[in-house]
């Protein structure tokens, strides 16, 4: 049996992303060190085979994904599907803000979890109908990210922190269904960020969500 493998790519930075403002479904475009990190995710992945790149339509996400595959060149599809939740009244809010604010994480007129994860699955499954057997890149957003891989993964790991911009997670389809395979990989972000330290505090995630 062949298997389906999706790579899962975080977008690379953005300005929000360093002064630790909820992004959501606000679009907000990468920063200069997001396109040295898309860049870097590029040279990295380009020594292995892909048969497609999928992005959410979000430009930190489009833009991530359009320069990685300047180094793939295969073909690129836009999924609704894999957008950032909406966060409601708490885009644009810094984390301590939003502490301040709305300490419960109930934020108003956000995207309903069971409805986030219902879109994600639908667009797993797409991938799954339409791609059988390929090798897909997916970029996308920290918490389209985590909840794909707490929806596939066995064990629980409770304080997970929060996944790195620019970061690599896998997961495979096969006879056991999906399966994550690795998770929060940024050993290809060394060259451009030996150094690196968040300036900005993270949110703990708790595992699986």
């Amino acid at each position: 049996m062949t298997i389906t493998k999706i790579c899962l790519v975080r977008h690379g930075e953005t300005d929000w992303n360093t002064q630790g403002r909820l992004q959501g479904s606000m679009d907000i475009p990468l920063n200069a060190n997001g396109i040295m990190q898309a860049k870097a995710c590029g040279e990295h992945l380009k020594e292995a085979s892909w048969d497609f790149v999928i992005t959410s339509p979000l430009q930190r996400a489009k833009n991530t994904a359009e320069i990685i595959n300047g180094k793939l060149d295969v073909p690129l599809i836009v999924m609704e599907e894999f957008m950032e939740r909406h966060f409601g009244d708490a885009e644009g809010m810094t984390l301590h803000d939003r502490r301040a604010i709305f300490p419960d994480k109930k934020y108003p007129n956000q995207e309903p979890m069971n409805v986030f994860k219902q879109r994600l699955m639908s667009g797993i499954q797409k991938i799954e109908q339409q791609f059988s057997e390929s090798h897909v890149l997916l970029v996308a957003h920290g918490a389209v990210i985590d909840a794909i891989l707490s929806a596939f993964s066995l064990e629980e790991k409770a304080g997970y922190t929060s996944l790195e911009n620019g970061c690599i997670s896998h997961i495979h389809y096969g006879e056991r269904g999906w399966q994550v395979k690795g998770i929060n990989q940024i050993e290809h972000l060394s060259k451009i960020q030996p150094n690196h330290k968040f300036s900005y505090e993270k949110e703990a995630v708790t595992w699986p969500s």
